[in-house]
């Protein structure tokens, strides 16, 4: 998987590096590339504007479920990264619309996670992660891809 967070959207590889989809996301609020120290400790509302970001990197990920009892994708689970189906409970927030949108400047609204259509979970993120471990690849948006990707070479 692969999450670009200048323009919020998620492409989904199998196996064989085969485009299983894509769709657009929602991200963190906050410009930036890493995540506050002890940031999975907190209680959500702890947690300030300026930390709410989507942390760039290489992660390894895996289904399971939320404290909820919600399955989600554990993205980074030290860090409480994952990645879970929109929530729109909070009307004033216009998550689903957001989604919807063809502008990728209302895509920042998360705590950090990484937010998806339900259909796109289950039709793409679930099957493809499903019993195994996949690769997240988080690009930057404030720092140069060479400095988060030791591999990357122009």
């Amino acid at each position: 998987m692969v999450l670009d967070k200048t323009h919020p959207e998620v492409f989904v590889f199998d196996a064989k590096g085969q485009l299983k989809g894509a769709a657009p996301a929602l991200i963190g609020l906050a410009v930036g590339d890493e995540s506050v120290p002890e940031i999975g400790q907190r209680k959500l509302s702890s947690i300030q504007m300026a930390e709410k970001t989507t942390p760039a990197g290489r992660f390894v990920a895996s289904l399971d479920l939320n404290l909820s009892g919600h399955q989600i994708l554990w993205v980074d689970y030290e860090t409480s990264l994952s990645m879970h189906p929109v929530i729109t409970s909070d009307l004033k927030e216009h998550r689903a619309e957001r989604l919807a949108s063809s502008s990728s400047e209302d895509n920042r609204i998360s705590f950090g996670c990484i937010n998806v259509t339900a259909a796109f979970f289950q039709k793409v993120v679930m099957p493809t992660f499903k019993g195994t471990y996949g690769i997240v690849y988080i690009l930057p948006d404030s720092h140069a891809i060479r400095d988060i990707f030791s591999f990357y070479e122009p």
